[in-house]
């Protein structure tokens, strides 16, 4: 075969590669059908068991996502943010901007397993900790949900960055709570107040759309049920760094053995097969 024929073919292979990746993401995109998915997501991820460790994963699983969102052309805010004690982060809120962000992100939704020999034990053992992460689906229509000023206790108080430091010296941080529901919110990421409260009613919203949902629609049961404690037992994936390397979704059965890839935000195969059973 002459030169010109092997450029020829490997030019034919190329687009038709490239015609299957086209084809595999209209095909998945065709099950992104729920009333929300297309809109962007609002993520929480919350450390469990597993103490500092827990925290030292939750900062690791907010990496993660941000990479996965920079990948598809994302744009990403952090709401709210609260430090470990030591290191890591407890608890972290961010904003997904993209379409269908939230029908993609939805396959997130649960307990996350680490194993490896832990940075902070000085003795090197190998621990395992616990993060929980939950997906809501970001509200734009106002007639989607009634929110009435009596029901709302807003509070306010000074905001502080992640390790600790004061990110101004006024109370510009915002905490609003749904006095019948008991849902709170919160964002101190803006410096203006009025900032934060927008942000923090926007995720208000965004929680009691789907507090609604679970309550009547049984497809929304779907995304969301058996919310379980965050630890051994209740995880839809584990990730081991240590004695190999292995990432497993134990709902669909697919697996990685590149750990540091899927840390990169290369988590697709394991959203793909989640969507794909649904």
């Amino acid at each position: 075969m002459s030169e010109k024929d092997n450029s020829i073919s490997s030019e034919i292979a190329a687009e038709l590669e490239k015609l299957e990746e086209e084809y595999k993401s209209f095909e998945l995109k065709l099950t992104l059908s729920g009333k929300y998915d297309g809109n962007n997501a609002i993520m929480t991820i919350h450390s469990g068991a597993g103490g500092t460790e827990a925290c030292d994963w939750v900062e690791m699983l907010l990496k993660m996502y941000i990479k996965w969102a920079e990948r598809r052309g994302f744009k990403t805010e952090i709401a709210d943010i609260l430090a470990g004690d030591e290191a890591g982060i407890k608890t972290v809120t961010i904003i997904v901007k993209g379409d269908y962000a939230y029908g993609y992100l939805r396959s997130e939704i649960g307990v996350h397993r680490l194993v490896r020999i832990s940075p902070f034990d000085a003795n090197k053992r190998r621990h395992t900790s616990f993060c929980s992460v939950d997906v809501i689906a970001e509200v734009e229509d106002e007639a989607d949900v009634d929110i009435k000023e009596d029901d709302l206790r807003i509070d306010t108080y000074r905001a502080s960055g992640h390790g600790g430091q004061h990110i101004n010296t006024t109370d510009s941080a915002v905490r609003i709570t749904h006095l019948p529901t008991g849902i709170v919110t919160q964002c101190q990421n803006e410096r203006s107040q009025l900032k934060n409260k927008l942000t923090a009613m926007k995720v208000l919203k965004a929680r009691l759309v789907e507090h609604r949902m679970r309550k009547k629609e049984e497809e929304m049961q779907k995304y969301n049920k058996d919310k379980k404690k965050i630890e051994w037992g209740s995880q839809i994936r584990s990730y081991v760094f240590q004695p190999y390397t292995l990432v497993k979704d134990h709902r669909t059965g697919a697996e990685v053995g590149n750990i540091q890839a899927v840390m990169d935000g290369n988590i697709d195969k394991f959203i793909e097969a989640f969507l794909r059973i649904k």
